[in-house]
């Protein structure tokens, strides 16, 4: 089918298959089981299918859309056997997410028209925000890019320290204060330092509190608005982190993000890790804001840039 030729390099293809591994035992054990001794994709499979898909993390509403998708292709075809499910899967996931207008990338970009560009990244403590922003900045300065860090998340000790680590192991400058500090001054601070640098990236580490979305709300209105005072329309991005092997968690928090601040982009983390993977194919589809970035695994190269073509190919293969 024309939607799968082939994008990534053999590399990341293999990362990439190796880290959704869980993910795909899982669902097609489930699948197995809702096939077995039946030859003919009737309504009885197609029950059974809905169940593995809403299991699978994949959600509800996308889940309707792709039985529907089935259903479709099942009165157009006339007869489509079990054995071919698999195949037919692939191809009409595939053909939703092609009706989304993003997770086409191959390769870690930033807009050269923008100097310095400030991505400000949001999310929950534990979701893997900090390891993002470190393997974020090690892809940049792979492509040749001037990469500063921003530590304001004052709120923890421990994510200052953490991002420091981060800093030192890719060998990139970091701006801090000490625990407590205000978060609106470090960002300032950042990307007051990143243009005197002449930095090409600038990227802002946020306090993950979720409790009270008035005072995330103001906190981060506070952050943007002192960041523009240096640049104009900063942040250029907002990243939010999602932790995949939350699964339907991570679409609450997809949800309650959104409402506090305008979020721009999505990462979903852990994906090695749980059987849950099919969450992506679910906020790829259910929500306006891109996935632009997956984690599946823990070394530096195991960020990947989304592309949802060989995220359903590693999937269903």
């Amino acid at each position: 089918m024309s939607l799968f030729k082939k994008i990534f390099s053999k590399e990341k293809k293999e990362t990439l298959d190796k880290g959704l591994e869980k993910s795909k035992t899982d669902f097609f054990s489930k699948l197995g089981k809702a096939v077995a001794g039946k030859s003919k994709v009737d309504d009885e499979v197609l029950d059974d299918l809905e169940d593995v898909l809403v299991s699978s993390d994949v959600g509800v509403a996308t889940t309707v859309k792709i039985i529907n998708r089935i259903e479709d292709r099942v009165a157009r075809d006339k007869y489509l056997g079990t054995d071919e499910l698999n195949q037919i899967l692939r191809e009409e996931i595939a053909a939703l997410l092609a009706e989304t207008n993003s997770g086409e990338g191959t390769e870690f970009y930033v807009p050269t028209d923008k100097k310095p560009y400030v991505i400000m990244v949001v999310g929950v403590n534990g979701v893997g925000k900090t390891t993002t922003i470190g393997k974020l900045a090690y892809q940049f300065k792979k492509e040749g890019k001037k990469v500063v860090l921003g530590a304001a998340d004052t709120f923890r000790a421990a994510a200052i320290d953490q991002l420091q680590v981060w800093a030192d192991r890719v060998d990139v400058p970091i701006v801090k204060q000490k625990m407590g500090s205000d978060p609106a001054s470090v960002a300032f601070d950042s990307v007051q330092s990143a243009v005197k640098q002449d930095a090409d990236v600038v990227i802002i580490d946020t306090a993950g509190r979720l409790h009270n979305k008035i005072n995330l709300m103001n906190e981060l209105t506070k952050v943007k608005r002192v960041m523009q005072k240096v640049v104009d329309n900063a942040p250029h991005e907002v990243l939010l982190v999602l932790d995949g092997s939350t699964g339907q968690n991570a679409f609450e928090q997809a949800k309650q993000f959104t409402a506090a601040t305008e979020v721009t982009s999505l990462a979903v983390t852990k994906l090695d890790g749980t059987a849950k993977g099919g969450v992506v194919i679910g906020i790829s589809d259910q929500f306006k804001i891109p996935v632009k970035y997956i984690g599946v695994g823990e070394g530096m190269e195991d960020l990947q840039v989304f592309n949802k073509y060989e995220f359903v190919d590693s999937f269903f293969k």
